[in-house]
């Protein structure tokens, strides 16, 4: 875990590297989103200002603008309008993720299906989707208009995959990878590749910019899911056991089985078999976790998908932009947000 620490100087600053380098598109970014999610019917008004005011550090548009920049678009508005479109996704997908697991609060706010309910939190989800799909409509780009369709589908096979093995601490770890790949991985993959498709560059370009959004959809997934049962770490106010407490079986829980005895296995079985778990529940997982050194196994293999995910970008020629992204590949593992 020391080796991990030892990263975040340079994590925290690629991130901030990759916003300052596309801050000016950025803010056009914000403005799009805004001018998009205008409604004459006031309850689409009231819900979509408050889920602009939660705001959120729009790592995936900011991917798809530094890819645009990578592969060398400069001119026009082009990556402005499609790094919208990837947040308007993203934002839905969280929306119908609120309602799926009763979200109470995210981004320390409460959730639009807390406030004004399930119903009308799928709906406005729906309206986000609707509008992203209008503006690739305009644009009239079909690669990339089959990419963030068929991502979409992804990311709704993802969620379903794993409603259900929910509760399955047996799960393979094929299966788990195959949940995190459409449910998160795709929209990184599709956020990373549109800078190529819009420069119109050689196969090679897209394919590897499609294996660095990919691997490093992964290492994000695989890093939040783990930092779930990090005792260790106190981060962003996030809460130790979210998952846990949902039931969701993530990476900790899958190695975490595979390391112990058949007793601590039907222990482990007994509390995801229940409808809701306790604070002594997750204490004594977070013991175990500890205990078989789970949480460095889970960031040992994120570090295989950041080795993927930067030399996935060595095709590219030297530049300031290449050395943020590929900088960026390890800040998910000591991440602030």
């Amino acid at each position: 875990m020391g080796s991990v620490i030892k990263l975040s100087k340079k994590i925290n600053n690629s991130y901030l590297e990759l916003k300052k380098s596309v801050e000016s598109k950025l803010v056009m970014v914000d403005e799009k989103i805004e001018q998009k999610l205008q409604s004459n019917v006031d309850l689409v008004k009231k819900m979509s200002s408050y889920h602009l005011d939660t705001g959120g550090k729009k790592l995936r548009a900011l991917i798809t603008l530094g890819g645009s920049k990578l592969c060398g678009y400069d001119k026009g508005s082009r990556d402005v309008n499609f790094a919208a479109c990837v947040e308007l996704i993203h934002s839905a997908t969280l929306m119908h993720d609120d309602v799926i697991d009763n979200g109470e609060i995210r981004r320390g706010k409460k959730t639009l299906n807390k406030i004004w309910g399930n119903q009308s939190s799928i709906l406005i989800g729906d309206y986000l989707l609707s509008r992203c799909f209008e503006m690739m409509v305009e644009d009239g780009n079909l690669e990339i208009l089959k990419l963030l369709s068929s991502t979409s589908a992804l990311i709704s096979q993802g969620e379903i995959l794993q409603l259900q093995h929910k509760g399955d601490v047996d799960m393979l770890e094929e299966t788990y990878l195959k949940i995190i790949s459409n449910k998160t991985a795709a929209l990184f993959l599709a956020a990373s590749k549109i800078g190529s498709i819009i420069t119109e560059r050689e196969n090679k370009y897209k394919e590897a910019m499609e294996s660095y959004g990919k691997n490093l959809g992964l290492t994000f997934q695989i890093a939040d899911d783990t930092l779930d049962y990090n005792s260790d770490l106190k981060l962003f106010g996030k809460n130790v056991g979210n998952d846990f407490f949902e039931g969701k079986v993530t990476l900790p829980i899958i190695l975490l089985f595979q390391k112990i005895d058949e007793k601590e296995k039907k222990l482990l079985k007994s509390f995801f078999i229940k409808d809701l778990r306790n604070e002594n529940d997750l204490k004594i997982v977070l013991e175990l976790i500890k205990k078989n050194n789970v949480i460095n196994e889970c960031y040992k293999k994120a570090e295989h998908y950041i080795n993927l995910a930067s030399n996935s970008l060595n095709i590219f020629q030297n530049s300031d932009e290449k050395e943020i992204l590929k900088n960026l590949t390890s800040f998910s593992l000591e991440r602030n947000f």
